[in-house]
């Protein structure tokens, strides 16, 4: 049997996955009581939806 056709970000994400690289989006850092900005290191409140230095959201 065939396997359903895969778009171009499914095989991109395959090939990362195998060569050891992780394809979960990235998520907010902990830094003592802030979350801190993957992206930039910015630090911002534990209520912050979006980085106040670079504009950085979860899930983007």
């Amino acid at each position: 049997m065939s396997k359903a056709q895969s778009t171009d970000d499914e095989l991109f994400d395959e090939f990362l996955s195998a060569n050891g690289h992780e394809t979960e989006p990235a998520g907010w850092d902990e830094s003592y009581n802030k979350k801190q900005c993957p992206e930039c290191s910015g630090l911002n409140d534990q209520a912050a939806t979006a980085c106040s230095v670079c504009g950085w959201q979860p899930g983007r």
